[in-house]
């Protein structure tokens, strides 16, 4: 008899073949078989009419702070993820010297909007290098499983110091001290090293993270220590216009020499809406010569929801509103009803070089009013705010202020940076396609006060396989095995993300047709009352990870099992 058997559901396993109504069987943390005649359980669950699919695999969170207060790991563990990966971007908390702890905060507040204030209160150092960090993470249970990657950022200011921070070349003494980090943290047990090109990542004081403006013959030194140990992927953010023309010889050149596959961040600028052909015509070309390069895709826009209470939002560049900004919410929001401030932000434009005009007012044919209830993260053009303004015969600032001031002053507004130059996801729908792109960029844990894309799991299987209406849809056993065995596979993961006999017992029971997610909303829960964006699901009828429930109707059981991912398996 089994421990388990979940029976009767429409089984997507994962490996991308054909859904099929089978049971699933659960020995212990191990599924013992899948089919029609599996035998009894200890346990039945009748899963008909729902969907069973392995646990989510996302290969791009940032917990690396979180992971040291938080078991639940939310928003992903609302939303079907049984296993993440931290350390992207070149940002984290390990190697740490006792004097750089600070450093290390403002840089991940800085690039990830994470607020400095919950790092500072809910971070407990117990480790200066990396392996002691894992030893840290060792120590704590979880409601998922949590790999790690070793972040350039934190290796090139323990060894480099000042020198490090200021992204001054390395010296080969350098190199060879990173390198030596590098493979130690991966040989202790992290799936992978990150680092960031891009000149969005900053600290909170304004500086480029440390490893941006390297020479190529830093990286490759670290690749080879890499190649040298025998695993880990290559993951890094790219400055997103160049990429094809700078970035594309150094990358090739790595992979090839190395065995390591690189994973870059891929997504659609406004400043060059059509390169990201390029960028497919560039994977294609490694992918026939058997140069393993990937590329990560967000399943939707990469943009800002902002509020009153958010880190960014509209009337933040109005001097008008810097005279309230401090107020409280009530205060705030009285201000914006009626009177001089009201007025003056409606009415005038700053003369301030153009900044607000190019900022604000530019930005309102691709920013929309978030309405109760679902976001739509394919929005019409024509809803846009300034279409909206233009065809009523409103200021758009009045449009803007208006719908803030909704849901006692915690209406949102929506606008999209990446991947919307189309007005459309027409390029996520073509990214995707591409076999050498990978499902990835949603960001959960950072950005906390601006976006809340930890959802993207749920959205992926809502939006893109059962409700889109603006081009075509995505098949169900090609999104679910996006998201489960193929990112698995990418960090050597090989024992989960199908369901299959011999495989982890990491297990999704879905009511699929009434899956949804409401609207984002702040909470003030983050060490020290700390806000964030978070963003439930509903429709998560089952989710075991290693055979044990850690959701119920989509309420957290209180059971703990996941751990600490050592090395690829």
């Amino acid at each position: 008899m089994h421990d388990l058997v979940i029976k009767g559901g429409t089984v997507v396993d994962g490996s991308g073949m054909p859904a099929k109504v089978a049971d699933v069987a659960v020995d212990g943390a191990i599924i013992a078989a899948v089919g029609s005649s599996v035998g009894p359980g200890r346990r039945e669950i009748d899963a008909s009419g729902l969907l069973v699919t392995p646990g989510f695999v996302d290969v791009h969170t940032h917990y690396d702070a979180q992971a040291t207060w938080d078991p639940f790991l939310t928003p992903s563990s609302w939303h079907g993820v049984t296993t993440a990966i931290v350390g992207n971007c070149g940002v984290g908390f390990a190697p740490a010297a006792p004097d750089r702890h600070e450093w290390l905060i403002e840089m991940m507040e800085g690039v990830e909007d994470i607020p400095g204030a919950a790092l500072t209160e809910g971070i407990q150092w117990e480790w200066e290098t990396f392996p002691e960090y894992l030893d840290a993470l060792d120590r704590r249970h979880f409601a998922l499983d949590l790999g790690t990657q070793v972040p350039h950022g934190a290796v090139r200011g323990y060894v480099m110091g000042e020198r490090g921070a200021a992204n001054e070349p390395a010296t080969p003494d350098d190199i060879a001290a990173m390198s030596e980090l590098v493979a130690e943290g991966l040989a202790a047990g992290a799936l992978g090293f990150s680092t960031s090109r891009t000149p969005l990542h900053r600290s909170k004081s304004g500086d480029l993270v440390p490893g941006t403006m390297v020479d190529a013959h830093e990286l490759m030194g670290i690749a080879q220590a890499m190649s040298a140990v025998g695993h880990g992927v290559f993951q890094f953010a790219p400055e997103h216009v160049i990429l094809p023309g700078q970035e594309w010889t150094w990358m090739r050149e790595l992979a090839r020499t190395t065995g390591r596959t690189v994973s870059v961040n891929f997504s659609q600028t406004d400043q060059a809406p059509d390169l990201w052909r390029e960028v497919i015509t560039k994977l294609d070309e490694a992918r026939a010569d058997g140069i393993p390069i990937v590329a990560q895709v967000h399943g939707r826009t990469v943009g800002l929801l902002m509020c009153l209470e958010g880190s960014y939002h509209p009337l933040m560049f109005h001097p008008a509103y810097q005279e309230i900004a401090t107020l409280p919410l009530a205060e705030r929001c009285a201000a914006l009803r009626s009177g001089p401030i009201r007025d003056r932000l409606i009415r005038e434009t700053p003369d301030d070089g153009g900044v607000f005009a190019k900022a604000v007012l530019g930005a309102m044919w691709k920013t929309w009013a978030v309405a109760d209830g679902d976001i739509d993260y394919e929005p019409e053009p024509s809803d846009s705010l300034a279409a909206v303004a233009e065809r009523t015969g409103t200021p758009v600032m009045q449009l803007v202020i208006d719908h803030l001031l909704t849901a006692d002053g915690n209406g949102m507004v929506y606008s999209p940076f990446f991947n919307y130059s189309y007005g459309d996801l027409s390029f996520v729908y073509e990214a995707h396609l591409n076999p050498s792109t990978r499902m990835g960029l949603a960001d959960a844990g950072a950005h906390v006060r601006v976006i809340c894309d930890g959802g993207t799991p749920t959205f992926m299987l809502t939006h893109w396989t059962r409700d889109r209406t603006r081009g075509p849809k995505l098949p169900l056993e090609f999104v679910i095995h996006r998201q489960t065995r193929q990112t698995a596979e990418l960090y050597g993961l090989g024992d989960r993300g199908w369901l299959a006999a011999g495989m982890r017992a990491d297990i999704n029971v879905i009511d699929y047709q009434s899956l949804t997610f409401g609207k984002p909303r702040m909470a003030w829960d983050l060490p020290g009352g700390a806000p964030r964006l978070v963003q439930k699901a509903s429709g998560y009828r089952h989710t075991f990870v290693a055979g044990v429930e850690t959701v119920t109707d989509d309420e957290f059981t209180g059971e703990l099992p996941g751990r600490l991912v050592r090395g690829p398996r």
